[in-house]
């Protein structure tokens, strides 16, 4: 299968490796990814923070370069999650229901890691070897927005030589939210505590998610505190071999 990579502006900007790592274990698993070197970012920032009319050239960017493939694939649920519920929608508030028609056609056609594995590629058992004690965040947007259910879990269950320790209250934001995070900072902190708790009680060397944001909240707490528990996006662990 082609598969196209909409490795997002955060993991292009900060998290390279992430995207890398997508591209390894796709490519690793007998498919061939390429990289639209076109894209940009998808306007999730600016459709959060209330600037809808300035994203209508970014979502018609985002169609335009995605539109030729099949299928499209991004390690970020907050990112896929973006493009399916609010691209479409930008487009027809702008009056532009052609674009919004295109839009959909895009939408329904990308999908967040753990989606294209199991639920289209149809693959739980990814090769990975990964010998540590990780604790798994299901990230908000994934969880209530994507609906990717135990898809994760059921990667991580398979990678060998790992163990999976289960997070208490694991359905708890994080406290990140994007611009939740700097708007709100004394609730986003409180709630960041709460999860770093919960990590920590697991007793894990890593704590793993599908959404780089997260994982940065995160694990921007947890290294302020010294704790030695770090965060790894789910892509690099299923890219992990022997």
């Amino acid at each position: 299968m082609r598969i196209a990579l909409f490795v997002t502006c955060l993991g292009d900007a900060l998290y390279p490796q992430v995207g890398q790592a997508t591209v390894a274990l796709l490519e690793r698993l007998g498919h061939e990814v390429v990289f639209p070197a076109g894209q940009t970012c998808c306007g999730q920032m600016h459709v959060n923070t209330g600037y809808q009319r300035e994203a209508v050239p970014l979502v018609r960017h985002h169609v335009e370069t995605f539109e030729p493939y099949d299928v499209v694939v991004a390690p970020s649920g907050s990112c896929v999650g973006s493009v399916r519920h609010q691209h479409a929608m930008i487009a027809s508030k702008a009056g532009d229901e052609a674009l919004a028609g295109r839009a959909t056609a895009v939408a329904e056609r990308t999908f967040e890691l753990s989606e294209l594995l199991v639920g289209v590629l149809g693959v739980e058992d990814v090769g990975a070897y990964y010998p540590h004690r990780v604790t798994y965040h299901p990230t908000c947007h994934s969880l209530r927005m994507l609906r990717v259910d135990d898809k994760p879990l059921r990667l991580l269950r398979h990678v060998r030589g790992m163990t999976l320790l289960e997070l208490p209250e694991a359905e708890q934001c994080c406290g990140f939210g994007g611009t939740f995070a700097l708007k709100n900072a004394d609730t986003s902190t409180a709630m960041l505590a709460d999860k770093m708790k919960n990590v920590l009680a697991t007793g894990a060397e890593v704590a793993t998610a599908g959404d780089a944001s997260c994982l940065m909240h995160i694990g921007g707490g947890l290294s302020r505190l010294r704790t030695g528990t770090r965060t790894v996006h789910l892509a690099e662990i299923l890219a992990g071999t022997e």
